[in-house]
């Protein structure tokens, strides 16, 4: 059964796109991460449009952040004030994505600026993840958590101004770091159509030394907010949004990540980095291949409509 997506002008498969927001909800729910870094490439294979595939990808992130964070929230691991100094950034990191966003799309480069940023960002972090998760498959796992600093430790982090105290976390740390990791984020959530957790968490457990009991739901947090604002932001400003996809996907997501949660949780951490950390290096190989291979039929380009 058919459905004509009205913004990104193509018909699709009714139970195929909610089977892909099913199986990218597994692998979500199996590797612990948000899923945007996978289902917009694999949008742009199915030949959604990359802008389109970029700002509907961010409704799913609302909704599976948002049930993240109520989890997190009846658990009291959210650090609320931590995560109101990261939205600072993080809104003002949207704003300014969504400038170069609609820059690069009125000079008709933005498909070649996602692709390029997706090929760039995957093989950097495919390639770190495959060369920590091999280290550790190599040594049973006993440099897993090797590099952890514990909550509190001081660095040059913590000689910047603009103090301030976080209780939850218990820090008392500069403003400036969070502003503008969430400024990244913002930015990424923009530009790339993803949640940025796994950027986020790591830089708040090494580098803001923030006990990792309140990290994922503070992530959750700054991204549930990021990615809404990001949403409104692309529909307003570029009409990119595409409200039946997005349903279809945010159904198919909720089912899968059920099971791949159940699935994650039978595995070793090591081997889930290390089947992730081949999945992204397979997609940027794939969105690589795309860029640098001529179209089966370059004669169908078509250019978009700047009347």
């Amino acid at each position: 059964m058919e459905l004509y997506l009205p913004i990104a002008e193509m018909p699709v498969n009714i139970w195929f796109m909610v089977g892909l927001g099913a199986a990218v909800g597994f692998l979500s729910g199996m590797f612990g991460v948000g899923g945007g870094f996978i289902l917009t490439p694999f949008l742009m294979f199915l030949g959604v449009p990359p802008a389109v595939a970029v700002a509907t990808q961010s409704t799913q992130i609302v909704a599976s952040s948002t049930s993240g964070v109520l989890t997190h929230f009846r658990n009291g691991t959210v650090d609320f004030k931590m995560g109101a100094v990261l939205l600072v950034g993080g809104f003002f990191g949207s704003i300014a994505g969504i400038a170069v966003f609609n820059a690069l799309k009125a000079a008709g480069q933005i498909d070649l600026f996602i692709a390029l940023s997706y090929v760039i960002f995957l093989g950097a972090i495919g390639g770190l993840m495959f060369w920590e998760s091999l280290g550790a498959l190599r040594h049973g796992g006993s440099k897993v958590g090797a590099l952890r600093r514990e909550p509190g430790a001081h660095t040059w982090i913590h000689g910047l101004p603009l103090k301030m105290r976080f209780h939850r976390s218990k820090l008392y740390i500069s403003a400036i770091p969070p502003v503008f990791l969430g400024f990244l984020i913002g930015l990424l959530s923009v530009i790339m159509g993803v949640g940025g957790g796994f950027i986020m968490v790591p830089a708040m457990i090494y580098f803001l030394r923030m006990p990792t009991a309140v990290v994922i739901g503070t992530s959750l947090f700054q991204i549930t907010f990021v990615a809404a604002f990001t949403t409104m932001l692309h529909a307003i400003t570029n009409q990119t949004v595409d409200a039946v996809l997005a349903l279809l996907l945010i159904v198919g997501g909720v089912i899968g990540v059920q099971f791949g949660m159940r699935l994650g949780a039978r595995l070793r951490n090591e081997q889930m980095r290390f089947a992730l950390a081949v999945l992204v290096l397979v997609i940027c190989v794939r969105l690589g291949m795309d860029l640098v291979l001529p179209p089966a039929d370059p004669y169908s380009v078509v250019g978009e409509n700047t009347e």
